[in-house]
């Protein structure tokens, strides 16, 4: 069974740091690229970074040069590092399986974790 378990999230100001966690079990995990995903409060989802299995990245516009995407294939675990946070990053942030190799899109992710939860604010 696919599981993937993130962790990491809290509360931080405006102009702070957070570190996601994302672990991954069940699949071949250094053989597939991971994503993550965001949706914020009354917000629709948004995807966030993708790392591919050999270790190329790919941010979304409104994260990039704050969040850095990082693997360590021998823990199975995806990191996301966030600094520079926003009021605007606040939400549930989801890590995920994509479907095929560089799919930066949050729909048609056949495998997910429950989320954690950042919240922004002063």
């Amino acid at each position: 069974e696919v599981q993937l378990v993130e962790s990491g999230g809290g509360m931080v100001q405006p102009g702070g740091s957070l570190r996601l966690s994302c672990v991954g079990s069940g699949f071949t995990f250094d053989s597939n690229d991971i994503t993550w995903v965001r949706q914020g409060p009354g917000k629709g989802p948004e995807w966030v970074s993708l790392i591919t299995l050999g270790g190329s990245t790919y941010d979304a516009d409104s994260v990039k040069a704050r969040f850095t995407i990082s693997r360590d294939n021998a823990k199975n675990t995806v990191y996301l590092q966030m600094n520079s946070l926003k009021p605007e990053d606040a939400a549930q942030y989801y890590c995920a399986v994509p479907p095929a190799a560089g799919w930066r899109y949050y729909s048609g992710l056949p495998y997910w974790g429950k989320g954690t939860l950042v919240t922004v604010s002063s």
